[in-house]
């Protein structure tokens, strides 16, 4: 019984320093992650997730110059009414272009991407994600497009909890080995 409490105890405290661990080096990879200069590209591209001002973010881009070409990934359901309103944006200095990736992940969206610029000669896009997402954004993004990529963040506040970070830098992790795993586009 005693080395039972023994192992226990061991395995419990193995665990905690892996959760602390990766808490650690989760937040210097991902929440500050490096995020690119704002410059001139071909083409924002916006990728999926929450409608947390990421949309307005790409749009309000393009209204200040930054690009004459706005691609919003569309992994959403038809009757997205607030999609329909993004897609039907239409403005003489800018194009919004919007595309349902295939697969629905970060993977087709750098499939699209990789797609409209040869369609249409870019040569550099800004990708547009939460900023944990970036790292892996750049490296799947570097994996799909031979072009120069620029990764900025959407602006906003991330007030998580702890046991919400964790689960992001998880879901990060995993999907970098998953990235790994599939190899270049």
């Amino acid at each position: 019984m005693q080395r039972l409490t023994v192992l226990a105890v061991s395995a419990f405290g193995a665990a905690a320093v892996g959760i602390a661990g990766l808490g650690v080096v989760g937040h210097f990879a991902y929440t500050k992650s490096r995020v690119d200069p704002m410059r001139p590209v071909d083409a924002v591209i916006v990728l999926g997730g929450e409608h947390d001002g990421r949309e307005e973010y790409g749009i309000e881009l393009a209204r200040q110059g930054v690009s004459a070409n706005v691609v919003l990934s569309h992994p959403y359901w038809r009757g997205d009414r607030k999609m329909a309103e993004f897609c039907a944006i239409q403005d003489q200095r800018f194009t919004v272009t919007c595309v349902p990736p295939q697969p629905s992940t970060t993977r087709g969206e750098a499939l699209f991407t990789r797609d409209l610029a040869a369609q249409h000669g870019w040569n550099s896009v800004m990708v547009i994600s939460w900023r944990y997402h970036l790292p892996r954004a750049r490296y799947i993004f570097s994996r799909c497009f031979d072009g120069d990529i620029v990764m900025r963040p959407v602006p906003r506040d991330y007030d998580f909890r702890v046991a919400h970070w964790e689960y992001i830098y998880l879901y990060q992790t995993v999907g970098f080995v998953k990235a790994f795993f599939q190899g270049r586009c």
